[in-house]
């Protein structure tokens, strides 16, 4: 999933291009600090693409943003390699806006307000100004790296995404070779969970900003949880607005398939639970307890979604369609998205004056 949003960097400058900078507006804008846009301090410029300026002060405010909090900051060579990491996603940054600009299709005012007040929602006005702060980030930088994000996803799809196609050969072709994989050598469990901590918990985000603040409240949160299923409300919709678990409220408090060995591994009480449920039904209060400390953690109501039998899942079943159509589309919007960049590096002029620096062994330490 997703990365929390105040949470630590997600980024990984040697992942997918899925991971880059401009790719997650959601996880990269409110984590990583503002884009090439920042106030220029002199003329260090760290690269230019088209004559386009990219300045080391830019460089910098990412290379902070990514290393604070750390209990050990790169240093020497680490340090440089980060920084080279960074300035090679801003290059390439840089040229997907320029592409943007010759198809028209630089993200519009209107579509900035919308994602940005989608990206707001969560939050009260106090809250968000706060991150921003904490950030170092102005909502201007926040609007103009939000505009860069959007523009470049509407290239990589007009571009990319909007031509893949996997035909029922290649689904067909995939599954003949990789027949194992679905072969279930044990009983599959999809389950999703309401969590309700006894404690504060400032990485709670959930969409009413709900959270208990004891262990009185939490019980009485998760009753009137309960209370509410009961009455037929919606058990994802309740998770999105309630659940304190900051991993799973986004997408309704989906925990994914899990296989029965697996729930050996959970609390006694959860595995007990979730063998007796049927697909559809919910669990009542279950009690979170720290087995080493022996304290209360928390609360939570578990629904299995679905069992999936153990047995070989054929080709006609629509699940495993869908799942090789997805798995093959991912593959190769990321393979044609590197040959993407590197189509576009090869006709963009980039002089790269950081890397110089390096290599001939004079890069700031």
């Amino acid at each position: 999933m997703q990365a929390e949003l105040w949470g630590e960097n997600p980024l990984n400058m040697n992942s997918s291009l899925r991971q880059t900078l401009v790719l997650s507006a959601v996880s990269w804008l409110l984590v990583t600090g503002s884009g090439c846009g920042s106030k220029q301090m002199g003329d260090d410029v760290a690269a230019t693409v088209d004559g386009r300026k990219i300045y080391r002060a830019d460089v910098e405010k990412y290379y902070e943003n990514q290393t604070s909090g750390s209990e050990r900051k790169p240093v020497g060579e680490q340090a440089a390699s980060l920084r080279l990491s960074i300035l090679r996603e801003l290059i390439d940054n840089e040229i997907l806006m320029r592409r943007a600009e010759k198809l028209g299709l630089l993200a519009t005012d209107d579509e900035v307000d919308r994602k940005l007040n989608e990206i707001k929602s969560p939050y009260t006005k106090e809250e968000f100004d706060t991150r921003l702060t904490e950030k170092k980030l102005t909502l201007d930088d926040f609007k103009r790296d939000l505009r860069r994000s959007l523009t470049v996803d509407k290239v990589l799809n007009k571009e990319v995404t909007s031509k893949i196609n996997i035909s029922d050969q290649d689904i067909t072709g995939y599954y003949n070779a990789h027949k194992a994989e679905f072969n279930l050598i044990e009983p599959q469990y999809h389950l999703a969970h309401i969590f309700v901590t006894t404690t504060p918990n400032p990485q709670v985000h959930n969409l009413k900003n709900d959270k208990a603040q004891n262990e009185a409240e939490a019980r009485k949160k998760i009753q009137m949880l309960l209370n509410r299923l009961d009455s037929g409300d919606d058990f994802g919709t309740l998770a999105m607005n309630y659940s304190e678990d900051p991993e799973t409220s986004g997408n309704g408090g989906d925990l994914g398939f899990a296989p029965e060995s697996s729930l050996k591994n959970t609390d006694p009480v959860t595995r007990d639970t979730v063998m007796k449920l049927k697909p559809g039904q919910y669990s009542q209060m279950i009690t979170i307890m720290n087995p080493m400390a022996k304290q209360l953690v928390g609360f939570r109501i578990v629904k299995l979604i679905a069992k999936e039998p153990a047995g070989q899942r054929e080709l006609s079943d629509p699940r495993v369609q869908e799942a090789v159509r997805s798995q093959l589309r991912d593959r190769r919007e990321q393979l044609l998205k590197a040959a993407y960049y590197e189509v576009l590096r090869d006709q963009a002029k980039v002089e790269n004056y950081y890397a110089q620096k390096v290599l001939a062994g004079n890069a700031a330490q």
